[in-house]
């Protein structure tokens, strides 16, 4: 008998549960609150049809399970994402720039020695550093901050790699950030494979790279898509699952940690408080536009302010691209400074552009944004609930414990665990 799955969020992760589900014969039913599917990676149109995106994310090369999908429901990677050898630079250019080709760690020991501001202290105080990582078999000391990790590092190349690294991967500062998770990823990104490391930029709304090709392929798999129905309650009974009207005899909950929290409350309390604990991190936006103005490198990285990168949305685009002289600031990690609002916050980060690129000096504000939960703080210390709620009920989310932090990556490998499980367990509560 075929069996029913319940997914309840249309985020990155509710898709990937929902098309691994009907994959593995399931028949699936997808329920999102929101109106239209991707969740805290997705696009819409303004009023002036200028397509606007949740936020700026960055893919990595490593993230195979989050490409593989892509291709399954129809999104071409090539077509969608502008490929680059990952580059660390500041807007003057300076930094470090991984060669286009070649293995992974070669190509990382070419970008280090061409640093044309490391000297002989940093490049050997860096190969030291990383002889030891060999030596720990690659493990970071459990409970280990970045900060205690990175320690014995020159302070320049604590600045200028590690530092723009753990924010972009971890979304948490050195500080307080898992050495054991920003481990994790360097690994992938460096031993997985030629390739692994390089950035992957949206070069299309988020909307193209999954949500709508995924909606397409299970709509025509068979598979029942439901957008604007939020999950009221959740209850288990003898024959299986329901929710409202719809029956299951298994159920993937992929919405966010508060939404599945809320539902847990009564089914599981330890894994309802476990999943409300969870330091919720803010990530702040500013999109700027300057005609003519020009990045030496699609993103560069900023210093000294709330906001990390600056992107060239123009570049990424490709000269016929449509957002040519649009850039955007992230500021990742900032919710006590939102604690006053996003006025302040904005200025601050267009304040600190006009500073550090003279061609943005003037650059008007086109708009900007704050999620406050757009994440979780990836702290040393943290203990994120597991994928397993109750007999038939799984949760599928960036935020559950797994090796990866609060990413796309993670998100997909979430949901794509939990349908497994689901349609290979006894389903039945």
């Amino acid at each position: 008998m075929t069996r029913q799955v319940l997914v309840i969020g249309g985020g990155w992760a509710g898709l990937a549960a929902a098309v691994r589900a009907v994959q593995l014969g399931g028949q699936v039913t997808l329920l999102d609150m929101a109106p239209q599917l991707g969740g805290r990676a997705r696009s819409w149109q303004d009023d002036e049809g200028h397509w606007r995106d949740s936020g700026q994310h960055i893919l990595i090369g490593a993230y195979r399970d989050t490409l593989a999908l892509m291709q399954t429901v129809g999104a071409d990677p090539a077509q969608l994402l502008q490929r680059l050898p990952l580059t660390l630079v500041d807007p003057d250019g300076v930094g470090l720039r991984w060669p286009a080709k070649g293995a992974p760690l070669l190509a990382a020991a070419r970008a280090m020695a061409s640093h044309p501001r490391w000297g002989w202290r940093e490049r050997w105080g860096l190969a030291a550093w990383g002889l030891r990582q060999g030596l720990r078999g690659l493990q970071a000391p459990p409970g280990w901050t970045v900060a205690q990790w990175c320690a014995r590092l020159p302070a320049s190349v604590r600045q200028e790699l590690i530092d723009p690294l753990c924010i972009a991967a971890l979304n948490t500062p050195t500080a307080t950030a898992s050495a054991a998770v920003l481990m994790r990823v360097l690994q992938d990104a460096l031993l997985r494979g030629p390739g692994g490391s390089d950035l992957l930029l949206p070069a299309a709304p988020l909307q193209a790279l999954l949500p709508e090709p995924a909606q397409r392929w299970l709509t025509a798999q068979g598979a029942t898509v439901l957008t604007g129905t939020r999950a009221a309650l959740l209850e288990r009974h003898p024959e299986g699952w329901r929710c409202g009207p719809h029956q299951a005899d298994a159920v993937v909950l992929a919405s966010s940690a508060t939404e599945a929290a809320r539902l847990t409350r009564t089914l599981s309390p330890a894994w309802s408080a476990q999943a409300s604990a969870l330091p919720a991190e803010a990530i702040a936006t500013v999109e700027l536009l300057a005609p003519g103005a020009r990045l030496p490198a699609p993103m560069v990285a900023l210093a000294d302010g709330p906001a990390q990168f600056l992107f060239d949305l123009g570049q990424i685009d490709g000269d016929a691209g449509p957002r040519q002289g649009r850039f955007t600031a992230v500021a990742s990690a900032v919710a006590a400074d939102l604690a006053d609002g996003l006025e302040p916050v904005a200025q601050r980060i267009q304040a600190q552009v006009a500073t550090q690129v003279p061609a943005l000096a003037h650059a008007q504000r086109l708009q900007a944004h704050a999620d406050r939960r757009a994440t979780f703080a990836c702290t040393a210390q943290l203990q994120r609930p597991p994928a397993r709620i109750v007999p038939g009920l799984w949760a599928a989310g960036d935020y559950v414990a797994g090796p990866y932090p609060a990413t796309l990556e993670a998100a997909v490998q979430a949901g794509l665990r939990a349908a497994e499980e689901a349609m290979t367990h006894n389903p039945r509560p």
